[in-house]
């Protein structure tokens, strides 16, 4: 059986990657490997009999790339080419905020700034646009978010294909990606005058756990003090529909949801201040609900008591699928945390980091 665990670390300054035994106390750390370049995405990819790590580093000066490591981030090698707008589309590509991989083992499909999703059916060599959502009717009208105006969510699940975009909202394609629906009932934006627009959200993350292919979790833009169960939601008919979640959370504000990897009812939050983007009280904690949200408990041994002013980005949660299991997430402020046994006990891999975008962790 698998006894390694990889990370993909994204930062502002390039990609590190950790590798060693699950049970390890330290792990190896490669890199900086594209020095100086951010990182907005990673993706370990286990579709093959020998993974890969792929990275995307996009950099207004050295553009964008799409990077494949097959000996786990040890070297790189860039494909033939990267997404990017035609000439006739009149929109220039700012930013990769995601990758995912398709159904068939060599395919990708990548989320970009301004909110467009291409597709590679080659291993990332050609890229071709989606056009029933980068073309779709509403998408000249979605507005950017304070991050910009990102498709940062790709998630195939049950069926869908399940997009999130700051600030367009939840999408979902039920047709192979020939059409894709805005599906945002219950959905707020406490920032427009209409709290629950068909939409315009700013959507932070969507997860779920394919075991339950009708639920989906999401971490919305919350933080609204007159109404706070904006931020925290699930659905249960495979994302046509939202509740709130979030009672029993200090804060309706986040950025990334996780959800544990053997366990479909067990999910992560890291609820933040509105304004700070801190955790309440500057006291960092992940909160974990065993129950789809109905009850929490906030986890903090071995974090900070007080005084960590730091935030946690959208991509920068995640969980390795070891047998028990860790939660891993990365902080503005260059820390790598890693909380064992489901987020029981928590450790600092690494202080000293570049601010920390996007983490990725798998066993191999």
């Amino acid at each position: 059986m698998p006894s390694r665990v990889v990370v993909a670390v994204g930062t502002k300054k390039g990609l590190f990657v950790l590798e060693g035994s699950t049970t390890a106390k330290k792990l190896e750390l490669r890199g900086p490997f594209f020095a100086g370049q951010p990182l907005n995405t990673a993706l370990i990819d286990r579709r093959r009999k020998t993974p890969r790590v792929v990275a995307v580093p996009s950099s207004p000066w050295f553009g964008t790339t799409i990077q494949v490591s097959k000996d786990l981030g040890k070297k790189f090698k860039p494909t033939k080419s990267a997404p990017a707008f035609s000439a006739e589309d009149g929109r220039t590509l700012k930013n990769v905020w995601s990758l995912a991989p398709g159904g068939d083992g060599n395919d990708f499909l990548c989320g970009v700034e301004p909110a467009s999703l291409f597709r590679s059916d080659d291993g990332g060599d050609t890229w071709e646009k989606v056009p029933g959502i980068t073309d779709h009717a509403h998408a000249r009208q979605w507005q950017p978010g304070n991050g910009g105006l990102c498709l940062h969510t790709i998630l195939h699940h049950g069926g869908a294909l399940h997009l999130g975009i700051s600030t367009g909202g939840h999408y979902t394609s039920r047709d192979d990606e020939k059409s894709f629906e805005a599906e945002n009932a219950g959905v707020g934006a406490g920032f427009m005058p209409n709290r629950f627009p068909e939409f315009g959200q700013c959507v932070h993350k969507i997860a779920a756990h394919p075991d339950r292919p009708e639920r989906l979790y999401m971490q919305n833009h919350g933080g609204f003090p007159d109404d706070p169960t904006l931020g925290v939601l699930r659905s249960d008919d495979g994302g046509k529909s939202w509740q709130s979640i979030a009672a029993g959370l200090p804060s309706d504000f986040g950025f990334p949801i996780a959800v544990h990897p053997h366990d479909p009812d067990t999910v992560y939050v890291v609820p933040l201040e509105g304004w700070t983007r801190a955790c309440p009280g500057a006291r960092p904690a992940v909160w974990r609900s065993d129950s789809a949200g109905k009850k929490w408990q906030r986890l903090t041994n071995g974090l900070p008591k007080k005084e960590a002013w730091f935030t946690v980005l959208r991509d920068a949660m995640d969980l390795d699928d070891a047998r028990h299991p860790s939660v891993w997430f990365g902080t503005t402020t260059g820390q790598l945390w890693r909380g064992r046994d489901g987020g029981e006990d928590f450790e600092c891999v690494f202080n000293s980091l570049p601010p920390i975008y996007c983490v990725k962790a798998a066993v191999v």
